[in-house]
């Protein structure tokens, strides 16, 4: 049997302001299906290893903030591990490693393949995992990597060097993190391979290691512990202290879409949104556009240009994928868009008044038969007027029936709720108070039971 973990956790930072804590770029919806349809990162690799022909279950280890994306984009057919709190790579891969070993009761000898969610590759390369568990269940080692054989000496990936010879699968002989273009060519003379963060091994050797730092009978235990793991990448502790690790290559297409510059190379449109590019005076220039204003675009080249609630972002494609000091010291910590079980929420404006009183401005999408929690907050009030749509409203269970031009006042403290009926329901939400965090809310059971 073999287990594929794949890891969703990351933030995208790079690709700000499209991605961001709960919009990372792996549900970007930017690529193209065979048949010419939108889809993410997410989708396009769930599609791929639905075609590898082998027995495979699958494990998505991710964190909570990416758990609507992750439902709304992918039906059925995996496992969910959710990370209480992000703590790299290392503890992620633990963690669902667990889970499979107390929860979904694998066996100790079943092969584990940790692939990235988020790559970019041809079919070839997702069905290499069959090779990588015949490696495994050879015992020719005890930790097994996929490499890919470069076709240019890049200075932006890690080299796998491995060992002289020609035996398969290769023994690895050290890594090379991040070499300067002259060294990686050095490298690439020798038989190096670009490491694209596939790991595979026996699941028992794993937890077998993972019980020096937490050894727990139950997978809840181990969840509830997770904060005692080491903070750190898999690499660093794991990988470099394996005894034993071998390579398999992989000859084939391979992209990693965490900047503007690569994303943009496999865009399916050069705009999106309300967008003018003056085509005689601009050359390689991609542009998205999400605030609803028009935007016009003359005179650059090899630029990106990318407006969203979240910010604003104008840069040459080449200095794009180095922007992620620039883009920590700006980004807000709330992002100003997301998806929800329910739907989906956009901020719109958000204002402080000179008597200290704050306003927050969001239109909220519920999709046809979507709820929000029935909830309170005690130090602020709301104001929802439905835009479009019809649904139903509760305060402090009191119901009424809502369509578009109603407005509900929501007083601090008072429980309440909303539901779409019959359509998508539209409400602009607006928020005021002298505070405004989502601490500031309590939950309760859902109002209305499926």
């Amino acid at each position: 049997m073999i287990h594929l973990v794949l890891l969703s956790g990351g933030s995208g930072t790079r690709l700000w302001p499209l991605s961001n804590s709960t919009r990372s770029k792996q549900f970007l919806k930017v690529l193209r299906d065979a048949d010419g349809n939108h889809v993410s990162m997410v989708q396009r690799v769930f599609g791929q290893i639905g075609s590898i022909d082998a027995d495979i279950d699958i494990t998505i280890a991710t964190c909570a903030s990416q758990e609507e994306s992750i439902r709304r984009q992918v039906e059925g057919g995996y496992a969910l591990v959710l990370e209480p709190e992000r703590r790299d790579t290392a503890p992620a891969i633990m963690l669902a490693c667990a889970n499979l070993a107390l929860d979904q009761g694998a066996d100790g000898d079943d092969t584990v393949i940790v692939m990235p969610i988020d790559s970019y590759a041809d079919q070839a390369y997702y069905d290499s995992v069959v090779r990588l568990d015949e490696a495994v269940q050879s015992d020719f080692a005890e930790l097994v990597l996929m490499g890919v054989e470069p076709t240019y000496p890049s200075s932006k990936y890690g080299y796998i060097v491995p060992a002289a010879g020609v035996c398969w699968p290769r023994r690895v002989e050290r890594f090379t993190e991040k070499p300067d273009e002259q060294t990686a060519r050095e490298l690439i003379s020798q038989g190096a391979l670009w490491n694209c963060g596939v790991f595979a091994f026996r699941l028992g050797w794993l937890t077998g290691l993972t019980a020096k730092y937490l050894d727990c009978d139950t997978f809840d235990e181990f969840r509830s512990r997770y904060s005692e793991l080491p903070k750190n990448s898999f690499d660093y502790e794991v990988v470099e202290k394996a005894l034993s690790i071998g390579a398999v290559s992989y000859a084939g297409e391979w992209k990693d879409l965490g900047t503007w510059n690569t994303l943009t190379d496999e865009m399916a449109e050069h705009t999106s949104g309300r967008v003018v590019v003056d085509s005689k005076s601009c050359e390689n220039v991609h542009v998205i556009n999400e605030t609803g204003f028009p935007m016009v675009v003359a005179g650059i080249s090899d630029s990106v240009v990318v407006a969203t609630p979240d910010g604003i972002l104008v840069s040459g494609k080449e200095a794009s994928a180095n922007i992620k000091a620039e883009v920590n010291a700006v980004a807000e910590s709330r992002p100003m868009y997301e998806q929800r079980s329910w739907g989906e929420y956009r901020v719109m404006d958000s204002s402080v008044f000179p008597d200290g009183m704050k306003a927050l401005t969001k239109e909220l999408i519920l999709l046809n038969g979507g709820q929000l929690e029935y909830q309170l907050h005690a130090h602020r009030g709301e104001v929802w007027t439905v835009v479009s749509g019809s649904g139903e409203v509760v305060l402090d269970g009191v119901t009424q029936r809502v369509g578009a031009g109603s407005v509900v006042q929501i007083p601090a403290s008072t429980m309440h709720s909303v539901r779409a009926l019959d359509s998508d329901l539209h409400v602009i939400e607006v928020q005021y108070g002298e505070t405004l965090v989502k601490e500031d809310t309590v939950c309760f059971n859902d109002f209305w039971k499926d």
